[in-house]
């Protein structure tokens, strides 16, 4: 595993080729592009994220493993989806907090795809114990909240997003002055960026300074659910 100096060129081109050519045969025939293009870049940006998210938080890891690490495997799981191609058409990388298991715990994330790169930062579909947490935290703690999401940095790059309920959840104020934030089943950020950014030395720079733009967001998260940040 190398020195980070940017993702290669022919890594967007191969992942386009993936998407096009979405099987098996088409994928072994060249696990050697797949190692070179993807999959060592992707482990030498981790190695290089670590001690930068240390100086973050030092509650969130960066595991430069082929499996069961931050980088999240090509393979799709496709039990339950109508999608049978068996392979993810992008990089998913994923800081998770130290307390946390699997995809569900509070994290960083980049999203390398071609047209749709973004930095994301948040919780993506929380357990409902999880979830019950952040909202009675809303209730309680509403000037932090608003204080969190008007942090001007954050405000002008990040949006919230992810899957919401279209009508308050069980046992909470429908006139709540959050009652959308209460809707929420997704509590993540996401700021886009251009695909050509990813050859850049600079790369790592600009997705770490991106996570601390998160700073005061996921700060209050790991507060509502009672891990230290």
């Amino acid at each position: 595993m190398g020195e980070f100096i940017g993702f290669p060129e022919r890594c967007l081109a191969f992942l386009s080729e993936l998407k096009a050519n979405n099987s098996r045969e088409w994928f072994n025939q060249r696990q050697g592009d797949f190692e070179t293009s993807v999959r060592e870049p992707s482990l030498a940006f981790i190695s290089a994220a670590a001690p930068l998210l240390g100086n973050l938080s030092p509650h969130f890891r960066a595991i430069a493993k082929k499996s069961g690490g931050s980088l999240m495997r090509v393979h799709r799981d496709t039990r339950f989806s109508k999608d049978k191609t068996p392979y993810k058409t992008n990089i998913g990388i994923q800081f998770r907090h130290e307390s946390g298991k699997d995809v569900h715990a509070p994290g960083f994330y980049l999203h390398i795809e071609p047209g749709g790169c973004f930095i994301g930062a948040g919780i993506w579909r929380p357990d409902s114990a999880a979830l019950t947490k952040i909202r009675d935290f809303l209730i309680d703690n509403p000037a932090a909240w608003k204080k969190a999401r008007a942090y001007a940095p954050f405000k002008k790059h990040f949006r919230l997003e992810g899957d919401k309920l279209q009508r308050p959840p069980r046992g909470y104020p429908g006139e709540h002055e959050l009652v959308e934030d209460l809707k929420r089943r997704d509590f993540i950020a996401c700021r886009g960026f251009d695909d050509s950014e990813i050859g850049q030395k600079a790369f790592l720079t600009m997705v770490m300074g991106g996570f601390r733009q998160c700073d005061p967001f996921m700060r209050y998260l790991c507060t509502a659910l009672e891990v230290p940040y």
